[in-house]
C-alpha cells in the first residue's frame, strides 16, 4: 500500500546514503544559510526547514518503508526559481513549484511516482495553492538518472498536468517544459 506524508524530509526517503546529498536545499537556501541552520549538516538544515510554515515536500511510503520524495513549495519561497533567468514565471499566478521527484532504487515502475505526485498536489491544495507547476523533460527513451529528478512529461500527465510552456533551461540536453495542474 502506498501512502504519503507531508512535512517529512528526504532523510526519510530516497536520499539516505549521505548527509552530503542535495537534501533539496540548494534551490531554497544559500550555502551560508544551510551551514548556519544545520551547524554544517545539510540533513539538520533540512530538518529545520521542515519546521517552517510550508513543509518542503512529501514522502511516499510503501508498506511503512519510505520510498519517494517530492520537493514542493510556493515558488516565491524558492529563491533559485525567483532569481533564475532560465525558468521564468509565465504569469502572475501564485504557483507552487515541484523541484524534484526521487524514487528509491528497487521501487521504480511500481506506481510510486503517481502516488507521490497525487500526494504533493493534495499537500499544495491543503496549504491553499491555486496551481502547481513542474519543469520536466520529454525524453525519447530512458532518462539519464543524474537528471531524472526533474521528472518526465509522461509522469506528470498521469496526474493531469498540462504543458503550458517551455523554459530556457535544459536537463541532459533536453529542454524543460512548464507543466501545470490547476487545483
Amino acid at each position: 500500500m502506498l501512502r504519503h506524508r507531508s512535512g517529512a524530509h528526504p532523510a526519510d526517503s530516497a536520499q539516505t546514503s549521505s548527509a552530503h546529498h542535495c537534501w533539496c536545499l540548494s534551490h531554497r537556501l544559500p550555502a551560508r544559510e544551510i551551514a548556519e541552520l544545520g551547524g554544517g549538516s545539510r540533513e539538520q538544515a533540512m530538518r529545520r526547514v521542515c519546521e517552517r510554515e510550508h513543509p518542503p515536500g512529501v514522502v511516499t511510503y510503501a508498506d511503512g518503508v519510505p520510498v519517494g520524495w517530492c520537493s514542493i513549495g510556493p515558488r516565491r519561497e524558492i529563491p533559485r526559481l525567483v532569481a533564475g533567468k532560465k525558468i521564468r514565471p509565465l504569469d502572475d499566478v501564485d504557483v507552487w513549484s515541484i523541484i524534484c521527484v526521487v524514487v528509491r532504487g528497487g521501487h521504480r515502475r511500481r506506481g510510486v511516482t503517481t502516488a507521490m505526485l497525487t500526494g504533493a498536489l493534495e499537500h499544495a491544495r491543503r496549504h491553499g495553492a491555486p496551481t502547481v507547476e513542474a519543469h520536466p523533460v520529454d525524453p525519447d527513451g530512458r532518462m539519464d538518472l543524474m537528471m531524472a529528478f526533474v521528472g518526465s512529461r509522461a509522469m506528470f500527465e498521469k496526474v493531469d498536468f498540462e504543458v503550458v510552456g517551455q523554459t530556457d533551461a535544459v536537463a541532459s540536453t533536453m529542454p524543460r517544459l512548464v507543466k501545470r495542474a490547476v487545483l
